[in-house]
């Protein structure tokens, strides 16, 4: 869901614009969604010990991050330095791991069952890449509709996603 948050919020920006943009946008969400569970599986006890402490503080500041240029964009769309394509290079890889990370942990908990991984990890990936599309489309009309402010939500959007993930984990 938060890489359906994502997509949609990505797609009321004018980057998105072609079937182009938006297979970069739903592949990389399912990509690394189903890259995230093989890792974690594949480190099993030995790293996640590490990351899972600070998982979620790593995706609530790649989303406020992006977040932040969105809303700033939205607000003044003349400025060159906050123009970004997040379907393009490190904001692409941002948003996805982002939305991602959290299936590491998936990885490590299948890895502790003694469950293999492939087949959980393929669902994952089509899944999301599925819901990212729908996201897509869904914030492409949007955004048609609603003009440069939805820029401004969909950087609220991606703050708000960020939080929430915070907030998941902190409350634990």
């Amino acid at each position: 869901m938060d890489a359906f948050a994502v997509s949609l919020g990505a797609a009321t920006t004018e980057h998105v614009d072609g079937p182009r943009a938006e297979f970069r946008l739903w592949w990389h969400f399912g990509l690394f969604q189903a890259i995230m569970p093989i890792l974690g599986w594949l480190a099993g006890t030995t790293v996640s010990q590490f990351i899972e402490p600070i998982d979620h503080w790593i995706a609530f500041g790649l989303l406020a991050f992006v977040g932040a240029r969105m809303i700033r964009s939205g607000i003044d769309p003349d400025a060159e330095n906050f123009k970004m394509n997040p379907t393009r290079g490190r904001t692409m890889v941002m948003l996805a791991i982002a939305t991602s990370i959290d299936a590491m942990a998936v990885g490590l908990s299948l890895a502790m069952l003694n469950v293999t991984i492939w087949y959980p990890s393929l669902i994952i990936g089509a899944v999301t890449a599925s819901l990212s599309f729908i996201g897509i489309r869904l914030g492409r009309l949007l955004g048609k509709r609603l003009g440069e402010r939805m820029e401004i939500v969909g950087g609220i959007i991606l703050i708000l996603i960020g939080s929430k993930i915070l907030l998941d984990h902190l409350m634990r």
